[in-house]
């Protein structure tokens, strides 16, 4: 499959991002465990934006010299359309990783390594469905057409079960963990494993560790097809991927003390996923242009994140009176 990426950028792209990772580690977590502000998150959340849009406008500036205008257009598009889709669909990873840290009562300075270890996993598990991906579209183009009726599938369960949370207690992962392993009654710092008694035992941050990967891959599988309906060159989907993904831990400390006031957003990304899905079906017949269908994606969360704050805004007035 023809991509615009070259072997050196790709190999620049992965030092890049290991490099920002690096820094993120030791800035937003440190070798102790705390209690991650706002202020950081909003610093680091912000530098990770800035960061995308920049390796973005580095992308066009490169291929206007080498491939011209217009192709340094279309791919930038597709950069920024991908980043958007990938970066608003893992925003209800937060909603889901939210749950999960309350169900188990985890301390506030002991979250970010779990979401830590969980981004690191979601970007190995997102390079490989990516690269699977990527083989399958190539060898079989009409697995677009699969993957198109998957979202919408996707997207109308998402629409009709927006309000229902699932009862992790009932979970099967979780619960052949606690039939299967040997569990502390309590935290133990950061640790994953300990032991005691002679005997070694996982820690409850180990279950929340592992609850926290199978949600990542819960929705890779939902977020990997949504770009191909923007595009199929690998450097695109992969880059525009790991920049969504990296910013998650950032966004989750930002957004985690707010994710009520945003109680329509779940039915916003329901309506993108089934956006993108119907793009994708009638993709034979009619592929609107890049510019459009961004608008129109960026429109759809606009307005489900107003509606949620004007109507959050005038419930918590309605409850003033009534108190």
């Amino acid at each position: 499959m023809q991509s615009v990426g070259l072997w050196w950028m790709w190999a620049g792209f992965i030092a890049f991002v290991l490099a920002l990772l690096a820094v993120d580690m030791f800035a937003l977590g440190g070798r102790t465990a705390h209690r991650v502000t706002v202020r950081q998150a909003l610093g680091w959340s912000a530098a990770w934006l800035v960061s995308a849009l920049l390796f973005d406008a580095g992308l066009w500036w490169y291929l206007d010299g080498s491939a011209g205008r217009a192709v340094a257009n279309e791919k930038a598009l597709e950069f920024l359309s991908g980043y958007l889709i990938e970066k608003s669909l893992s925003v209800d990873n937060i909603f889901i990783f939210l749950m999960i840290f309350n169900y188990f009562a985890v301390p506030a300075e002991l979250q970010r390594r779990v979401l830590l270890y969980g981004v690191l996993g979601a970007m190995v598990m997102r390079a490989v469905m990516i690269l699977l991906g990527v083989w399958l579209v190539a060898e079989f183009s009409w697995v677009l057409y699969l993957f198109g009726a998957f979202l919408l599938v996707t997207g109308v369960k998402m629409l009709l079960f927006a309000t229902h949370e699932p009862d992790l207690a009932k979970n099967p992962i979780l619960r052949w963990l606690r039939g299967h392993l040997r569990i502390t009654a309590d935290y133990r710092g950061e640790n994953f494993f300990v032991v005691q008694d002679g005997l070694r035992h996982v820690t409850p941050l180990f279950l929340v560790l592992v609850m926290v990967e199978a949600t990542d891959l819960v929705f890779a599988v939902d977020s990997i097809p949504a770009i191909f309906a923007v595009t199929t060159d690998p450097f695109i989907v992969f880059t525009s991927n790991i920049f969504a993904i990296m910013g998650l831990r950032a966004l989750y400390f930002l957004l985690a003390e707010m994710a009520g006031r945003f109680h329509l957003l779940r039915y916003g990304l329901a309506v993108v996923l089934m956006f993108v899905g119907g793009k994708m079906l009638a993709a034979y017949w009619f592929h609107p242009p890049i510019q459009l269908s961004l608008g129109i994606i960026a429109g759809i969360l606009l307005v489900s994140m107003l509606l949620s704050l004007i109507l959050s805004r005038r419930a918590a007035e309605e409850r003033k009176r009534e108190g």
